[in-house]
């Protein structure tokens, strides 16, 4: 199966490790990943922000650069939403004597576009990836990953194969972050609001890591989260996955270690019996 990596522009700048940790996750399963230097912007800005007609280029770009594989995984189910959504959308409505071709090559493309736990999951069909990370770690479902795409609980289902991985329950985990691309431009203070929130409930949950499926969503929480001095990294889901040792800026937290396990209020420390003291 010939496979290509969508970094996104928003790794691309600002996580490239992501994409690092997406290419090293694939080869450890035993596959090669390409990158296509022709890819671009998606044009999800653009899109969301009424430029359709600037977003037209960015997708006809898109199903050229990704036309000649199997299988596009990208770790961003926002830019995934916008491919598999959107850029038919764009396509239909082209006018131009390239406007069949257009149609054509993104109906094939499209539906080739893979969020990263979709492709593990339903296109590789693993969920044990190998992975060591003895951390506690909760999850945020990010909107474009619960409400658009449908991802549903394979994320999850990916972290509880991790060895040494504690997951720990996000309450009210399918609330918006209030990130939302250009909403957190254009409404700064209610997306830092609705942020606040989230963050609260992050630290609430005493994990020492936050893990969504996009960077932008976490960028946004782990700002707040750094007001807060919470102490919680942010990491994306296949940094994760790709980790084979514990987070060198992390304590590790030993399976079974119970000097360590009332942190994880999944998984509340063992009632140990005191010295000297009948039960």
């Amino acid at each position: 199966m010939r496979i290509a990596l969508f970094l996104t522009c928003f790794n691309d700048t600002l996580f490239p490790e992501t994409g690092k940790s997406v290419v090293r996750l694939l080869r450890r399963l035993g596959h090669d990943v390409a990158f296509p230097y022709e890819q671009t912007c998606c044009g999800r800005m653009h899109f969301d922000s009424g430029y359709r007609r600037d977003a037209a280029p960015l997708a006809r770009a898109f199903a050229t650069a990704f036309a000649p594989y199997d299988a596009v995984v990208t770790p961003s189910a926002s830019c995934a939403a916008m491919v598999r959504g959107r850029h038919p959308l764009l396509a239909r409505d082209a006018r131009d004597k390239r406007a069949d071709a257009f149609r054509e090559r993104v109906d094939a493309v499209a539906p080739r576009v893979f969020e990263l736990s979709e492709f593990l999951v339903d296109v590789l069909g693993v969920e044990d990836v190998g992975a060591f990370f003895p951390h506690t770690v909760t999850y945020h479902p990010t909107c474009h990953s619960a409400r658009v795409l449908g991802v549903g609980d394979r994320p999850l289902r990916l972290l509880r194969k991790v060895r040494g991985l504690r997951l720990a329950e996000l309450p009210d985990a399918s609330e918006c972050c209030g990130f939302g691309g250009a909403f957190a431009l254009k409404n700064a203070e209610t997306s830092t609001a609705i942020g606040a929130d989230k963050a609260a409930a992050v630290m609430r949950t005493g994990a020492q890591v936050l893990c969504a499926d996009d960077n932008s969503c976490l960028a946004h929480i782990g700002g707040l989260l750094s007001r807060r001095h919470g102490g919680v990294r942010v990491l994306h889901l296949a940094d994760i996955l790709a980790a084979t040792a514990p987070h060198p800026e992390l304590a590790a937290y030993p399976p079974g270690d119970p000097a360590h396990a009332s942190l994880d209020p999944v998984h509340p420390a063992p009632d140990r019996p005191r010295e000297g003291v009948p039960r």
